[in-house]
């Protein structure tokens, strides 16, 4: 029983974010989550497998993430230097000013979500732990 109200939180809570960032900064929550994992990485760059795994994503999804993050000038590949399979994802200036405009979004939405759910006794415990107090 808790399960399922953990993943009625988590729907609720993913709809609200994902809506927002669409809507606000033309991102979807993958997208903003993969600009955030490239933007902490060091040099800005993770290989395709490692942002996969992050985002826990299949090979064939992180790389329909990417071309779209690609298409609109937020990222680009790059060859390993020393392993011409490998590929690399880096984050572009474009994308870092994307992603620090999305930001205070994500973060007043997942605020707002959060304390719509805490409102519902069923979630209230959850929101509870999700918030760690």
């Amino acid at each position: 029983m808790s399960w399922n109200r953990f993943v009625l939180l988590h729907a609720q809570v993913e709809a609200e974010l994902a809506r927002v960032l669409q809507r606000g900064h033309g991102l979807g929550l993958s997208e903003y989550r993969a600009l955030g994992e490239l933007a902490e990485a060091s040099d800005g760059e993770l290989r395709m497998q490692e942002l996969a795994e992050a985002l826990g994503l299949n090979q064939s999804s992180v790389t329909r993430l990417v071309g779209r993050l690609e298409q609109a000038g937020l990222t680009r590949r790059d060859l390993c230097e020393g392993d011409r399979r490998g590929v690399y994802s880096v984050i572009t200036e474009e994308g870092r000013t994307r992603l620090a405009e999305a930001v205070p979004t994500y973060e007043r939405s997942l605020a707002a979500a959060l304390e719509q759910a805490d409102a519902d006794p069923a979630l209230k415990p959850l929101v509870a732990a999700v918030r760690g107090s």
